[in-house]
């Protein structure tokens, strides 16, 4: 196998750009698990985030150091499935929702339909999933992020 060769000065935004192309492309993430079928498993499933809210630098830093633990199991040669999940906690949506609509809890089911305020409760609560995506991606998070668990799902 060659490694290129890179000059001084690096350019690590691109180096940083074509390692996660060079995953993506070859199923990095997708290989270490599945190269481990049979092996002896270490199963991660990400405490959630909530998908309401924009993510921030406290939530790299949690994610730098489980991603430590799934690695490091990986190179002890477990299979380690990583689910990726959304925490779809009730209240704070639905205050939002509410906020957002100008209703009070008396007013589901007369101004608004119980089923709407489910979708838009359902809606809000994935407000920012694109930007947690993109985080994770960004960041060489290794999480299953096509078939995460999702809390208001049963």
């Amino acid at each position: 196998m060659t490694y290129p060769e890179y000059k001084q000065p690096l350019d690590y935004a691109q180096l940083a750009t074509d390692v996660r192309a060079s995953w993506e492309a070859n199923g990095i993430f997708e290989k270490s698990v599945s190269s481990r079928e049979g092996q002896p498993t270490f199963v991660f499933y990400e405490g959630p985030p909530s998908a309401n809210g924009q993510p921030g630098i406290h939530h790299v830093m949690a994610r730098a150091v489980k991603d430590i633990f799934c690695r490091y199991q990986t190179q002890l040669g477990k299979q380690v499935p990583r689910k990726g999940g959304w925490d779809t906690h009730g209240l704070p949506i639905e205050l939002q929702v509410e906020k957002e609509l100008g209703i009070t809890k008396e007013d589901i089911g007369h101004k608004i339909s119980v089923e709407d305020y489910n979708q838009r409760c359902r809606e809000t609560v994935m407000r920012f999933k694109a930007q947690w995506d993109e985080l994770t991606q960004q960041m060489g998070y290794w999480v299953d992020l096509d078939d995460p668990y999702i809390t208001f799902e049963p």
